[in-house]
């Protein structure tokens, strides 16, 4: 709904002017529909203990909001059928990937984007709120930044410790640790 209403909104830059009240109708349609199904969505997950429950633990992450603790809600699984967090940052396509091709041995190293593409497109804002609100992002940011690692490497090693975060608050039943550090030595 979200993706309609923002095609919806880029027509109305380039429509003949009589379209435009239709396109704004349309607009304002998705708009409500949008709300709605964010309220029952709220609904489903306030009336769930156990959803509840995960939202709480969730909520205690600086940098994730209402919209992604639900998308990571709904992909549950992903988090609690795997026993270890590596499989599940490789499900969801963070894992670095090396390429070696031919005669290269070194090549440069992406992410690699197969997996749930929508659990990775909700972690991206996150990670960003995380880089300047998180007090662990922040001192895994310097660190990267010190190695002169650049900004989308950073921001993907941000997601991931995201999804390492998740993962251990969700596996232990603790709310986040302000106070926690790391060693990134």
């Amino acid at each position: 709904m979200i993706d309609m209403r923002t095609q919806e909104q880029n027509r109305l830059g380039t429509t003949h002017e009589t379209v435009e009240p239709s396109i704004k109708e349309h607009i304002g349609y998705l708009d409500q529909e949008i709300e709605k199904l964010k309220r029952q969505i709220a609904e489903v997950i306030d009336h769930d203990p156990n959803l509840r429950g995960k939202r709480d633990l969730l909520d205690s992450i600086p940098g994730l909001g209402e919209t992604t603790i639900a998308v990571i809600l709904s992909a549950l699984h992903v988090f609690e059928g795997v026993k270890c967090v590596q499989k599940t940052v490789a499900f969801i396509g963070l894992a670095p990937k090396e390429t070696l091709s031919g005669s290269s041995l070194k090549g440069k190293s992406r992410i690699c984007k197969i997996g749930h593409a929508r659990l990775r497109k909700a972690l991206f804002m996150p990670a960003l709120v995380a880089m300047r609100y998180n007090p662990v992002m922040i001192d895994f940011y310097r660190h990267l930044k010190e190695k002169g690692k650049n900004g989308k490497v950073i921001l993907c090693a941000i997601m991931r410790k995201l999804v390492y975060l998740i993962y251990g608050i969700l596996k232990s039943g603790k709310p986040f640790d302000q106070n926690y550090k790391q060693n990134f030595a």
